[in-house]
């Protein structure tokens, strides 16, 4: 009986490494020979096809962004790089203000268009460079929990980097409880929550960041702005049914801000975690819906 159950691991194990492979050769920047790469380094604004599940993934972030009013936006990719948080190896640096004004001319959701039949994308200019870091990584973590439902695996909890998603019980029988980083220690947990067939997605400026001349900046650019994101924010934790959704939110909601990002997740039912520093130290703000899956006190 051990023979084949750890034969079955195996497998899964080789099945879900394949898929992620899959998953990387469709949506990497860091791949040069990716879809999304090649899409990039295409000098040409005709139909570029491309497999379904980056049609997908386009579909689901054109949406996001506008529904965040273009807090969050794929085409950031330029300055993301030039900031020093993308793929091109640059020095953390702040870029001088023309470069950032030059860059942004090429940034908008609105210049990029996608397509289910046939699955293609397309950009209203060459220039125009996408990145889907901030919502293939929750992507993946779906493909995942879709393969192991695909095989009537009824019990699991999925996590790439800081993207979650579980369904069923733990070994204990219960439902599982996913711990949230607390921003001021990475040993420590600020939160727990209870997670049925939901995702959790968390973004933080703890997570990358330079300092210049006594001023830090976080890795999160604003796509309106061209620049880091400047508020009082350490972390906001999203909870969604899909983990491409909340990771992507994480994202929009880290961009609007304490005050903006929390009135539009309330406004649309979002169960929202915010970390937020202040003179008095740092505070938790949290959605009604949140508060009905913490699973116990920090």
């Amino acid at each position: 009986m051990s023979v084949g159950r750890g034969a079955f691991v195996k497998e899964v194990e080789s099945e879900i490494n394949r898929l992620l492979e899959k998953i990387n050769r469709q949506m990497s920047t860091y791949l040069p020979d990716s879809e999304l790469s090649q899409f990039n380094a295409c000098g040409h604004t005709n139909w570029f096809p491309v497999s379904r599940e980056v049609v997908e993934v386009f579909e689901n972030a054109l949406a996001l962004s506008e529904a965040s009013q273009g807090a969050f936006d794929i085409t950031v990719g330029p300055l993301v790089n030039l900031w020093g948080f993308g793929p091109e190896k640059r020095a953390w640096q702040v870029p001088e203000a023309d470069r950032i004004a030059q860059l942004l001319r090429h940034v908008g959701y609105n210049k990029v268009f996608a397509q289910t039949r046939p699955p293609r994308i397309r950009k209203t200019a060459p220039e125009v460079y996408c990145d889907l870091s901030a919502i293939a990584k929750g992507h993946g973590v779906d493909r995942v929990a879709q393969y192991l439902e695909a095989i009537r695996v009824q019990d699991y909890l999925v996590q790439i980097g800081g993207e979650v998603r579980a369904k069923g019980k733990n070994p204990e029988g219960q439902t599982w409880n996913v711990g949230i980083q607390d921003p001021r220690d990475a040993s420590r947990i600020c939160r727990r929550v209870q997670l049925q067939n939901q995702a959790l997605s968390t973004s933080g400026d703890y997570v990358q960041s330079f300092e210049q001349n006594g001023r830090k900046y976080s890795h999160t650019i604003d796509p309106r702005t061209g620049r880091p994101v400047t508020h009082a924010l350490a972390s906001v934790s999203v909870v969604h049914d899909s983990s491409a959704m909340a990771d992507a939110w994480a994202t929009a909601l880290n961009v609007l801000g304490s005050e903006a990002g929390f009135a539009l997740a309330a406004k649309k039912g979002l169960p929202v975690l915010m970390v937020l520093r202040t003179p008095d130290g740092y505070v938790e703000k949290m959605t009604p819906d949140f508060l009905e899956l913490i699973a116990e006190a920090p």
